[in-house]
């Protein structure tokens, strides 16, 4: 009986792990990427650093596929870079569009970019980090219109910088998704 219960055992172990193997060597789908860079002069004191904490963070997330759009939160706010990542090459130009940027002027355009980003959304997954190198420069997003795109925000904060992950559209989705939940 005790040989019986071993084949039985060892045959569901097989099978179990012949029926996990192929998961674990799947890749994602492919996801949007925003990065919202404070483009102020702000920037200019802790760009290394943020450089160098991006293009790590990004090394973490991209995988081929994914598209990316970077902005610079100047005075206005503008696509420095935008494009699918199919290789190596693609995310060097990512993090070259990043360390080329340069701040200038006093304001930040969170707000333009949020809104910006948040009318490109797909119906796909959306990863969003906004980097801001003064808490002035989100003040003026946390107390206008945009505020609501920053309620569903987790905040990272470093010594002269903080990094926001935004979680743009979000109430749109919870309530499209509790709506078919209770069948409304």
């Amino acid at each position: 009986m005790k040989q019986r219960q071993f084949r039985i055992l060892l045959f569901t172990l097989v099978l179990a792990v012949f029926c996990l193997f192929p998961l674990y060597g799947t890749d994602r789908a492919p996801i949007n990427v925003n990065l919202i860079i404070d483009g102020s002069s702000s920037l200019s004191a802790v760009k290394a650093e943020i450089t160098t904490w991006v293009s790590g963070r990004l090394d973490q997330i991209l995988t081929d596929g994914d598209r990316v759009t970077v902005w610079s939160a100047g005075p206005a706010a503008r696509v420095i870079y935008s494009g699918t990542v199919n290789n190596q090459a693609d995310r060097d130009a990512v993090k070259r569009s990043i360390s080329n940027l340069s701040g200038t002027g006093t304001n930040a355009d969170f707000s333009g970019a949020l809104r910006e980003a948040a009318n490109l959304q797909s119906s796909g997954y959306s990863y969003t980090l906004l980097i801001s190198a003064s808490p002035a420069a989100l003040t003026s997003v946390i107390s206008g219109p945009q505020a609501n795109l920053l309620r569903f925000s987790r905040i990272e904060e470093f010594s002269e910088w903080r990094a926001l992950v935004v979680g743009l559209n979000m109430d749109t989705r919870v309530r499209r998704a509790a709506a078919a939940f209770f069948g409304s």
